[in-house]
């Protein structure tokens, strides 16, 4: 059936700013304090209380729309979004409306090597809302400690044809935030969530269908999940002959499917107007340059940069560039070393697989660049083998020593005596007659059987280019006599 229609999606991605403090009263932010401790009367919603603008909340939503190419709106206007919940005190939520930060930007996003340009419609501020907890009766507490913590919504235009490709533009939101270190981008804490509008119609049609809006997706396979479920659940509707209601659904991950939360609200519903406890928001020519020179090297770029100036396979890059720290560290461990593919390698192989391990940051990990590089230099001058060096890096992780002590303490050093390895060779040779038979009869792979067992003997200190060398020698005389 989808091979007849198609899916029409816009986010709107919500993402809670790294601010100290609130949007409007200076109340902390800091996720996991005790509930209804962070709140004042401001966020309260109590009587004859004003509102004072973060200045911080306006730098960091500019930013965002510069990166993600925006027009940075000279006049913004803060507006009053009226509707009743319980977890929001003032009964209404502080937000803008028709005239946001930041308007008519796009990022990039590529799925199979296809790129794709998302139009992102707006990006305003706004404030966020409480917590409802629904504990095992049937009562309804209620947590404010969110209250009034600053958000940026970023709306994208219905450019967005498939769950993947979602699931793609909301990751290089989410790294483009933290790049720009105003938001951690962590899902399952809630600082970045996700509604998506879907709706699909027939192949070729202009018009747009009746969308719906899903809410509650809190990872990106989530959104994945949600978004194919309702594509199939409204084709399935229209298939039947069945009306699509214009309604809001809430994602059950458990259950894998979205229930109906309530009818969809239009803009009218709202009830909108400007508030007028603040003054507009005012960003002239000078201001917006001074924050230009605070954007850091973007993601794009930076993916670019590694592939020209270290010579790096798309492949590596994007890993590398994917989380910044991360990218930091390749930057400064390539200062000390020319192999920047043996660098790549080790960093995504060794290094974040153990960092994963131990469920930690590149910020936290033990090896400093530099002592990072010397480690590889050691086998790129054949002071140690590629396997000694990941005994010497365990080691380094476990002692917090540098490679060259760990590897005088253990006499690590790699062998490359030539005379040395010959009579080796020669021994080996003697040790296994009939091996050595059955490789002069064309069984040419057993040379590996010659070198595992001189690498057993010389625990691995071998030089292995060297001993494959003059092994593959000394064969092939007596094959040749």
């Amino acid at each position: 059936m989808r091979s007849n229609f198609e899916a029409v999606i816009g986010l709107e991605v919500h993402a809670q700013l790294s601010t100290k403090t609130k949007v409007f009263c200076g109340c902390s932010t800091k996720f996991g304090n005790e509930p209804n401790i962070n709140v004042c009367p401001v966020c309260l919603g109590h009587p004859g209380v004003l509102p004072v603008l973060n200045k911080k909340v306006v730098e960091y939503s500019a930013l965002m729309g510069m990166a993600t190419n925006c027009k940075i709106n000279k006049n913004s206007v803060f507006a009053r979004k009226n509707y009743f919940y319980p977890d929001l005190p003032k009964g209404y939520q502080i937000s803008q409306f028709e005239k946001p930060i930041c308007l008519d930007g796009f990022i990039i996003i590529k799925n199979n090597n296809e790129r794709k340009k998302i139009r992102i419609e707006r990006i305003h501020i706004e404030e966020d809302a409480g917590k409802s907890i629904h504990d095992s009766g049937s009562d309804t507490l209620l947590d404010l400690n969110r209250c009034g913590v600053p958000l940026i919504e970023i709306v994208s235009k219905p450019d967005i044809t498939s769950a993947a490709d979602a699931s793609l533009y909301m990751q290089k939101i989410q790294q483009i935030l933290r790049y720009l270190e105003i938001c951690d981008g962590n899902m399952e804490e809630g600082s970045l969530r996700c509604d998506a509008n879907v709706s699909i119609r027939k192949i070729g049609e202009k018009k747009l269908g009746t969308k719906t809006e899903i809410k509650n997706m809190n990872s990106f396979k989530n959104v994945v999940r949600a978004i194919n479920f309702e594509i199939d659940r409204q084709i399935e509707l229209l298939e039947d002959g069945k009306k699509i209601n214009q309604q809001t659904l809430l994602w059950n991950a458990d259950q894998n499917k979205a229930e109906s939360m309530r009818n969809k609200e239009e803009a009218d519903d709202y009830r909108y107007f400007p508030e007028p406890d603040l003054f507009p928001v005012v960003i002239d020519k000078e201001y917006e340059e001074n924050l230009r020179t605070q954007l850091p090297e973007l993601p794009d770029v930076k993916l670019e940069r590694f592939i020209t100036q270290y010579q790096l396979p798309e492949y590596d890059a994007q890993i590398l560039t994917n989380d910044k720290p991360l990218a930091g560290y390749f930057d400064k461990s390539a200062k000390y070393i020319n192999d920047y593919k043996l660098l790549s390698n080790w960093i995504m192989v060794e290094v974040l697989g153990y960092i994963n391990n131990q469920n930690i940051s590149i910020k936290d990990f033990d090896i400093t660049p530099k002592y990072l590089a010397e480690l590889l230099n050691l086998i790129l001058d054949k002071t140690i083998s590629g396997k000694i060096a990941k005994e010497v890096f365990a080691d380094m992780v476990l002692n917090k020593k540098t490679a060259m002590e760990i590897i005088s303490d253990k006499n690590f050093i790699q062998i490359s005596d030539t005379k040395l390895l010959e009579d080796l060779i020669d021994t080996q040779i003697k040790l296994y007659p009939k091996q050595v038979e059955e490789y002069l009869g064309g069984k040419e792979k057993l040379i590996s059987f010659f070198v595992g067992k001189i690498m057993q003997e010389t625990k691995g200190k071998a030089n292995p280019a060297l001993l494959n060398n003059l092994l593959k020698n000394k064969l092939d005389l007596l094959k040749n006599k």
